[in-house]
């Protein structure tokens, strides 16, 4: 990013990263998100991958005065009803025998916890900035994204070919021209002018967004998940 004129801030949500002793609660996300958004000189492009791609989503529905876009990656499924009991006591499950001095499958169980009664549909319907959806073909967690395109009109969808759940790792070079795409529209986006895809325009007299920032979550739940083969 930054060869490209982006600098870019990398956030590590509570279980993820440096923070893997730490127990993950949407609070705590929204503070760790809040923390980088607030300390960049213009508002950024907020880049999130699957439980963090939930998070971004809902932190961008509460903050989006503070946000010039979301990108939402590996994330396109309204997480919720039975689909989340059964899969919260599979996690329980998976995080009883696989436990581990340096386990992370207690990130999946709060997560699922913390996402009870949460409606990511509902959340991207009030959002007014520009939405993108990037989904690997084979990643399960697609299943909703026509749905959520339907949700916010102009919402832009990219299906990366032969990539999985994590689109980034797996298609490195694809995700990076997508989010520099994203990055460049926002970019070439005057002041007073929202781009393509968003509901509104910036209020008379707002600073243009120009050479945006993003921040994006470290996903160390869903790597340690592959390893423990549950997925």
């Amino acid at each position: 990013m930054t060869e490209h004129g982006h600098h870019s801030v990398t956030v590590d949500l509570p279980g993820h990263g440096a923070r893997t002793a730490d127990r993950f609660t949407l609070d705590g996300a929204f503070q760790a998100i809040d923390d980088a958004v607030v300390g960049c000189a213009v508002p950024p492009l907020l880049v999130g991958l699957s439980l963090g791609g939930y998070a971004s989503l809902a932190y961008a529905a509460r903050n989006e005065d503070k946000l010039a876009g979301v990108m939402l990656a590996g994330c396109s499924t309204e997480i919720r009803g039975k689909p989340l009991g059964a899969y919260r006591r599979l996690a329980q499950h998976v995080n009883e025998v696989v436990r581990s001095d340096d386990g992370t499958w207690h990130v999946v169980t709060d997560m699922l916890a913390a996402m009870k009664g949460y409606s990511s549909m509902a959340d991207l319907r009030r959002l007014r900035v520009p939405v993108w959806l990037v989904n690997g073909k084979r990643d399960l967690l697609r299943l909703d994204e026509r749905r959520f395109l339907g949700a916010k009109p102009g919402t832009r969808l990219s299906v990366v070919p032969r990539a999985g759940h994590d689109v980034n790792s797996h298609a490195p070079i694809v995700f990076n021209r997508i989010l520099l795409d994203a990055l460049h529209e926002l970019r070439l986006a005057p002041a007073g002018v929202a781009p393509a895809g968003a509901a509104a325009a910036p209020p008379p007299g707002a600073a243009p967004r120009l050479r945006p920032m993003h921040t994006a979550d470290e996903p160390a739940v869903w790597l340690r998940r592959a390893r423990h083969h549950a997925g």
